[in-house]
């Protein structure tokens, strides 16, 4: 607990007990003075949820730690937020996506994009939290296909996507927007698919995948993939905007975000985070996002 939070309980245990000698054994008097106490000066929790398989973006470190640029993104939050104290709950894709919206939690943070069918489920704050590079990951023979245009054209098939994740969304647009060159789309069963695994085994000639987990899972010499590093290339298309989901019942929380996040994007703090965790600043190449 920070310091000026606990500074805070303290002066509101003080301020409760001198009222409870003022009112002496007036039970009613001394209940509705305790209340308005703790109304006007109690810090608030929240219940932060945050995806673990997902490094270097939201995942839990050796010691079992919340970690990641979305993690530390929240904490900035957390230490601008003298209101509220945050606790971070690691968790799956699903049970995020599920407990946000059923009120489990308050907030999820899992490299979130924006789809009109998730803003009707959730509050998306009008400040982003992060940037995202999205891109194919392809078989090395594959390395000429640098887009979505270019891979429908050379009639490859891509890994299956769950239709609730938002990377569907993303090549169901591009579908919409070329109806004479489309990619094929599968909808898969799981949020998560092994894409690596289904490229360098060829079951599928590519996957949409992000920068973040290509550099911690194959280019990183202790990943999960990294024996692949010279089977498996990714070639980025879109770089997109990521928020954090808030339940419906927290929009006041969600404007104290806002606020929050404003402030913090007149400092160079994130810059440092995306350096940190991604080994690259995406706001960088802000001016040229358009989701």
């Amino acid at each position: 607990m920070k310091f000026n939070k606990l500074l805070k309980f303290t002066a509101v245990g003080l301020a409760s007990i001198s009222i409870l000698a003022a009112c002496g054994g007036n039970e009613e008097g001394t209940s509705t003075a305790s209340n308005s106490d703790q109304e006007s000066g109690e810090v608030k929790k929240i219940k932060v949820a945050y995806a673990i398989g997902t490094k270097p973006i939201s995942y839990q470190d050796e010691n079992g730690e919340a970690a990641g640029y979305d993690v530390d993104a929240m904490r900035l939050v957390d230490e601008k937020l003298e209101d509220y104290e945050f606790e971070f709950i690691g968790t799956t894709d699903d049970d995020l996506l599920i407990g946000v919206e059923q009120g489990k939690y308050d907030v999820g943070i899992k490299n979130v994009w924006y789809t009109d069918e998730r803003a009707k489920k959730y509050i998306f704050p009008k400040e982003f939290l992060g940037l995202s590079s999205t891109g194919l990951a392809l078989k090395k023979e594959n390395e000429n296909i640098k887009n979505l245009s270019d891979f429908a054209s050379a009639n490859l098939e891509l890994a299956p996507i769950a239709a609730n994740n938002a990377q569907y969304t993303i090549v169901a647009e591009y579908n919409e927007a070329n109806p004479d060159n489309q990619v094929k789309l599968v909808a898969g069963d799981e949020f998560n698919v092994d894409q690596v695994q289904w490229v360098n085994e060829g079951r599928a000639d590519g996957a949409i995948y992000l920068e973040a987990q290509y550099n911690a899972q194959i280019l990183d010499e202790n990943g999960p993939y990294h024996n692949l590093i010279d089977e498996v290339i990714y070639n980025e298309f879109i770089v997109i905007k990521t928020w954090p989901l808030f339940n419906k019942e927290q929009q006041e929380f969600a404007d104290a975000y806002d606020k929050a996040m404003a402030e913090i994007k007149q400092t160079d703090e994130l810059n440092k985070l995306m350096e940190k965790h991604y080994g690259r600043d995406l706001f960088e190449v802000l001016e040229t996002v358009e989701r």
